[in-house]
């Protein structure tokens, strides 16, 4: 148990404490993670055994588009997306949103659930998982559901537009602020794992990188105040289905995901 350097003359006199410190080292025998264990699997789209036994599925099996299709269309999309090295990727097309392959979702729908993925951006990039997507809305661009911002901050001007950085990757896009530091991030190029998880009293939850970066709880006059003010005010109940698709979004840069995986809550 380490007390680091203290280079701070303020610090001085300050008290670390440790409790509770508890070691087995007799009667060792393997035991199975309970069932409500989150387990982090590094194989890519890949599930475990211990994954499979406590209710994850894969959404997406590293080679096919089996379980997706366009948001408004019947099958999945001819271009625009490309499903190569185990990763479904949205192919850059100058920015535009959804004028390339359009949006892909879920064929099934979800309530409660964890979802986890990763993804990989590339510089200036800009996409986004979307939840709770009915398709019912009328919308001439992206289709409209909660979504959890997949985006380069650096580089891409939605990072500073918004308000107090709704707009930031891991984000609930355009209404909460993820509560994160440049650290919680792998730079575009490497691999971020993401995670939403939606419990059945409707508090939801994002995650970075094994980091909670901001929770709400869906359907609460707070959550009901922040659409107020918000683009997605237009939109009656919006967020507050009971149960919605899946959506990985086309914003017109190439961002790849794998890995992507649900556990429906009950």
């Amino acid at each position: 148990m380490q007390v680091h350097a203290v280079s701070n003359a303020s610090m001085a006199g300050k008290k670390m404490y440790w409790k509770n410190i508890k070691i087995k080292t007799s009667d060792l025998t393997p035991k199975a993670f309970p069932k409500d264990v989150f387990i982090v699997n590094t194989i890519p789209n890949n599930l475990s055994k211990d994954e499979a036994g406590s209710g994850w599925k894969l959404l997406f099996d590293g080679k096919t588009s089996n379980g997706w299709r366009g948001a408004f269309k019947k099958r999945f999309p001819d271009h625009g997306w490309k499903i190569d090295s185990g990763m479904i990727t949205v192919l850059k097309s100058h920015g535009e949103q959804g004028k390339n392959g359009g949006d892909i979702v879920t064929l099934n729908e979800y309530s409660a659930f964890d979802l986890t993925f990763q993804f990989k951006l590339t510089p200036g990039a800009n996409s986004g998982v979307k939840y709770f997507v009915t398709l019912n809305e009328k919308s001439d661009s992206s289709a409209i559901g909660l979504e959890y911002q997949v985006l380069d901050d650096k580089l891409h001007p939605d990072a500073k537009l918004g308000r107090n950085g709704n707009r930031t990757l891991s984000s609930l896009y355009d209404m909460i602020p993820a509560n994160k530091s440049e650290r919680y991030f792998n730079q575009p190029g490497k691999w971020n794992w993401g995670r939403i998880i939606v419990y059945p009293n409707n508090h939801v939850e994002h995650w970075l990188n094994g980091i909670k970066v901001l929770e709400y709880e869906r359907g609460s006059k707070e959550f009901k105040d922040l659409v107020a003010i918000s683009k997605y005010k237009i939109w009656e109940n919006f967020g507050e289905e009971k149960e919605g698709h899946i959506l990985l979004q086309d914003h017109g840069d190439e961002v790849s995901y794998r890995s992507i995986k649900i556990k429906e809550l009950k």
